[in-house]
């Protein structure tokens, strides 16, 4: 098991990087919406590249954030039963959900939208907007960001096992749950 559990403290690290980077993708979109703004009214100028960033951070946001927010324990989950569950039963029900509904949609993801990536590489496909950017960067988003979650749910997977069998996980393991406020 130390193995496996020294595999989820790399893939826990890389996806705390990507997770601050977006969090700084999100300071950066606003200081470029910003600027965009009092540039366009204050000085009648304005750029296609400059709302295109706007759009690729966002993206960027999204497609590395979710992993992170995977590791931080910090998605939705359907509260009916599992908010009713005890510790171990919410471990088995992770578990189950990692293995039949996350790996098969994430995969599925990661290999649907690599050929999309590859074809705005080769083509070194452009905006169609005047002053617009290269398409690749945001397109490779996609597969990397899907494949950042698959590692991160093997990750996920590795430290609920670990605790199943009495086995707790170094490091900043976040397991807890809070039940809605209603």
């Amino acid at each position: 098991m130390r193995p496996l559990l020294a595999f989820s403290r790399v893939v826990d690290d890389v996806n705390t990087v990507f997770g601050k980077i977006a969090e700084w993708m999100v300071l950066a979109a606003c200081v470029i919406s910003a600027g965009n703004a009092v540039i366009r009214y204050a000085l009648s100028m304005s750029s296609n590249g400059w709302l295109e960033v706007q759009w690729y951070l966002f993206a960027g946001v999204v497609m590395l954030g979710a992993a992170y927010t995977l590791n931080r324990n910090g998605h939705v989950r359907v509260d009916l039963i599992y908010g009713n569950l005890s510790e171990r039963g919410r471990l088995w029900v992770d578990v189950l959900g990692i293995i039949f509904f996350l790996f098969p949609a994430m995969l599925l993801l990661v290999w649907m939208t690599w050929p999309f990536f590859l074809d705005s590489w080769t083509r070194s496909e452009g905006s169609q907007n005047a002053g617009g950017l290269i398409r690749w960067p945001v397109k490779l988003l996609l597969p990397l960001g899907y494949l950042l979650i698959t590692l991160q749910g093997a990750s996920e997977l590795i430290k609920r096992i670990a605790l199943l069998r009495g086995i707790r996980p170094e490091g900043d393991v976040i397991l807890s749950y809070e039940k809605p406020v209603q």
